[in-house]
């Protein structure tokens, strides 16, 4: 696993996600680092009769991506996700139903291991694409 050593700096990480029907999720994860892009590819689980899913969905995969940039000596982190009213419900700092505590927490346990983090609504429809390919693809084999 290469480590990525950013300093003080603030790396962004564009995120797209998707998960199947049956609870199994791909993140894909842009850095956008000094020295080059790079491109991660991650997995998570979300519960498959959460009738919550897309949130729970989005806190699976944040919580995935926040254990990999801590890992790779990642510390100060925006977020770039496609979804604007996902991100302004993250930056209120509150669960959005009783059903998502548990995922909610897992999610705020991995990014606050972080130095800092913050949210951005940003065009990922690339990286979400390819994961919702994915998914697609795990549901057919």
């Amino acid at each position: 696993m290469r480590r990525v050593r950013e300093g003080g700096s603030t790396v962004e990480a564009a995120v797209g996600y998707a998960a199947a029907p049956g609870g199994r999720g791909v993140v894909y994860v842009r850095l956008s680092v000094v020295e080059e892009p790079q491109l991660l590819r991650l997995s998570f689980r979300v519960q498959p009769a959460s009738r919550f899913e897309p949130l729970a969905c989005g806190y699976a995969a944040l919580a995935a991506v926040g254990e990999a940039l801590g890992r790779r000596g990642i510390r100060r982190v925006r977020f770039l996700l496609g979804d604007p009213e996902f991100v302004g419900e993250l930056r209120t700092g509150k669960v959005a139903a009783q059903g998502l505590a548990i995922p909610y927490v897992r999610m705020r346990c991995a990014l606050n291991a972080l130095e800092s983090f913050s949210f951005q609504s940003s065009a990922v429809d690339d990286l979400t694409q390819r994961a919702r390919a994915e998914a697609a693809l795990n549901v057919a084999a």
